[in-house]
């Protein structure tokens, strides 16, 4: 069983001014002669944490990270405005050109997947491949099963805090009623609905449940961006024109290896979702871990993913 490579810090970080709004902080690690690899956190709305440059051979990558629009260090702070999966996808792509790289490799997880898919079928000359994990394509039935019927009935202990902060004849909307309280003017009630959301999330992301995460989920720093950014994009259907769209467009990047890394027991992006993608985009590599949920740091995905970025380091 693979785990992660050792520690390692930024050797360059930056801001790149995206649009007269908003800045984005990135950095890069590894090795500057190195095989590039931008690196899609999930959300929308997580930010990057330092672990993820474990996921790479630091002496073969060249590692860039970034905090999406709103998030992490990037400007302005869980702003929702000109945040769409466009102005992400742009982003992406203004951020290659600024650090002069001609294509590279994109690995990105649950939303980061999302986003993984929309910014190759756009740019497709700019990829050399995808590592994916934890299939999301922001479909209606996905938001569904996730944040109003589904994965309550596995987690209804998790279910009952998750819902506190919405009077019951709200309760058959949740979506906009979070969308509401989200958006308040008063602090205190988008902190209560973003710690309540978030912690929704951190509770069903591993097969075993983590304290640890739940507690890093429930900080205010970190909440409200990830509730507010996600609510967003989740009532404005991931500003997609169908709700396959995705998978519609795959032809797009038929072209480019992938490998797809999904646990059998994930509750947050249910393997179906992985499924149909693979069905879909049959030449990319399906990779089932059979004692996993969603989270990147399970034994079995972390395996999977470091395997897959060792790989896609020879091609």
């Amino acid at each position: 069983m693979r785990d992660l490579y050792p520690p390692i810090e930024p050797y360059n970080e930056g801001t790149l001014k995206v649009s007269e709004l908003h800045t984005i902080h990135y950095e890069e690690s590894g090795n500057p002669q190195g095989k590039p690899v931008v690196f899609l956190h999930g959300g929308p709305g997580g930010g990057t944490t330092p672990m993820y440059r474990q996921y790479f051979d630091p002496q073969q990558w060249r590692v860039v990270m970034f905090d999406q629009r709103g998030c992490g260090k990037s400007t302005p702070y869980a702003e929702l405005s000109e945040n769409t999966t466009w102005d992400l996808v742009e982003d992406i792509e203004k951020l290659r050109q600024h650090l002069n790289i001609e294509q590279w490799v994109v690995f990105g997880g649950s939303w980061g997947s999302t986003l993984a898919l929309a910014y190759s079928q756009t740019h497709p000359d700019s990829c050399k491949g995808l590592i994916l994990r934890g299939i999301f394509m922001l479909r209606p039935s996905e938001i569904k099963w996730f944040y109003q019927e589904g994965a309550s009935n596995i987690y209804p202990d998790a279910w009952q805090e998750y819902i506190k902060p919405i009077p019951p004849e709200e309760r058959g909307d949740l979506l906009s009623a979070f969308y509401k309280r989200l958006t308040s003017e008063d602090r205190q009630v988008r902190l209560e609905a973003a710690r309540a959301w978030s912690v929704w999330e951190a509770s069903t992301s591993k097969l075993i449940p983590s304290v640890t995460s739940k507690q890093r989920f429930a900080m205010a720093e970190f909440a409200e961006a990830f509730a507010r950014i996600e609510c967003h994009y989740f009532v404005n259907q991931g500003f997609f024109s169908s709700e396959n769209q995705l998978i519609e467009n795959i032809d797009r990047i038929r072209h480019l290896p992938g490998v797809i890394v999904q646990g059998r027991y994930d509750v947050v992006c249910p393997m179906i979702t992985a499924w149909e993608l693979h069905q879909a985009w049959q030449e990319a590599e399906l990779i089932v871990i059979a004692d996993a949920g969603h989270s990147v740091s399970e034994p079995g995905i972390k395996d999977a993913l470091i395997r897959a970025s060792d790989r896609f380091a020879a091609l």
